[in-house]
């Protein structure tokens, strides 16, 4: 898909005034950057191009250009000059200025791994101090176009009911007819084709269990929401006192098999779970992998959800070993114990992990392994701290931001722990999010 092009300086197609909104740059792309965009320079200014991939030559439309800003962003409107990985996205409104969901699918699925391996190790040299050669995995599934693997997925609604996904860096809603990357359980869930009164997001998650999909609406403010009927769903309604149910029931059930064995999870109201079918069984065995978890040992498990980790240390711990988890969402404290109710050898905390790591309880108690699983924003240095002085001799690290991760390694670095391996998943394929498992070893 190369085409040729007359070779120029980059310019603007019209003089940039205070505010460049709108204006039209030829520019020579750069490196892929954290956050699903390239780099490129107009007149020694950086401008985050999406829709681009490295060495592309485009024709790119300013979408914040402020006159003292450090840099730009841009949509590439027209390509000049293609990369050989450029294909034609799948999706009708994976397109500058519409859905802002998905970040690559105007690249081969290999590329977009190609790309997020870049950004890992570039997060990694960066901020951890390390040069890595990073290989982001491919994961089992049913389709090798990348389509149809997300499991939940939080749409958001419009002025006149209708569902959809926002434009990128902005609260205005494309209405959508599909979400080619959601599963076929949530578009048949029909929130797509119905309408909403007074509604600001409509989740759906779609159970392995083969139940039907659950509906999680939450109103707008205060104001009653107007509810279409759902026939093929579950319908509850999230308000600050907590899910109502409406129909149906109020949590998914989520099955999976590693190491032979069979689990069993309650999801409640639409709460954390990995969203690629394929997530939580290739992070288990990896976790597993890299811990080498011996029976009778005493593990922790932080940031624990509704204990998908929690089960598979368990068994490998046994009935002599131990095994404590902590989580600050209640909710999903209550469904690891309606899961794991059988585990008498597991313990259930609820509350911060910060505080967790504090109390003389855990402080005073063996600790052989570590594995946590934090929000985006990753643990942070007081959470590093409080697991490096626990002393375990392995840590899993599963993380779902590059940087947060990268940023953390360099914090357990200072604590004598260093990196003993790193793999990497494509769990969010057309998106630039990548999932990575890190393991740490006492130096």
């Amino acid at each position: 898909m190369n085409t040729p092009t007359r070779q120029r300086r980059t310019r603007a197609a019209a003089p940039a005034g205070p505010d460049a909104r709108g204006t039209e740059l030829e520019l020579e792309v750069g490196p892929v950057a954290h956050g699903g965009h390239c780099v490129a320079r107009h007149e020694g200014r950086v401008v985050f191009v999406r829709h681009a991939l490295p060495g592309e030559r485009v024709v790119a439309r300013v979408t914040e250009g402020a006159e003292g800003a450090k840099f730009w962003r841009a949509d590439a409107v027209r390509v000049l000059q293609a990369d050989e990985a450029r294909v034609e996205p799948p999706c009708p409104v994976a397109r500058p200025g519409l859905c802002g969901g998905c970040d690559f699918q105007h690249a081969t699925p290999a590329k977009q791994r190609e790309l997020k391996a870049s950004v890992v190790a570039e997060q990694f040299h960066r901020l951890a101090d390390l040069d890595l050669d990073v290989t982001v995995e491919e994961v089992p599934h049913e389709r090798a176009d990348g389509l149809r693997w997300r499991t939940r997925t939080q749409f958001a609604v419009d002025a006149e009911g209708r569902t959809g996904l926002r434009k990128h860096r902005s609260h205005e809603v494309v209405p959508l007819a599909d979400c080619p990357i959601s599963t076929e359980p949530v578009v048949g869930s029909g929130v797509l084709e119905a309408r909403f009164g007074n509604v600001e997001t409509v989740e759906v998650a779609a159970g392995s269990d083969g139940a039907a999909p659950l509906v999680v609406v939450t109103p707008d403010g205060d104001r009653h929401a107007h509810l279409p009927k759902l026939p093929d769903a579950s319908v509850a309604v999230r308000t600050a006192d907590g899910l109502h149910r409406v129909s149906g029931r109020t949590w998914v059930g989520e099955r999976i098999t590693v190491g032979g064995r069979d689990h069993a999870f309650r999801v409640g109201g639409a709460g954390f779970w990995q969203v690629h079918p394929a997530a939580p069984a290739v992070l288990g065995e990896t976790v597993l992998a890299a811990l080498q978890v011996q029976p009778g040992e005493s593990a922790l498990d932080l940031y624990s959800g509704v204990g998908l980790f929690t089960a598979l240390l368990a068994d490998a711990v046994g009935q002599d070993g131990s095994v404590l988890a902590v989580e600050g969402d209640e909710r999903a404290v209550r469904d690891a114990r309606k899961s794991l109710h059988e585990q008498r050898h597991v313990e259930l905390w609820a509350g911060a992990v910060e505080e967790a790591l504090a109390d003389d309880e855990l402080t005073g108690r063996r600790t052989d392994v570590v594995v946590l699983d934090p929000p985006r924003t990753g643990a942070g240095r007081t959470v590093v701290a409080g697991i490096a002085a626990l002393a375990p001799r392995a840590i899993a690290y599963v993380a779902c931001d590059p940087a947060a991760l990268a940023r953390d390694t360099a914090f357990l670095a200072g604590h004598g722990y260093v990196l003993d391996g790193l793999r990497a998943f494509d769990l969010f394929p057309h998106t630039h999010h990548v999932e990575c498992v890190a393991t740490f070893v006492r130096g």
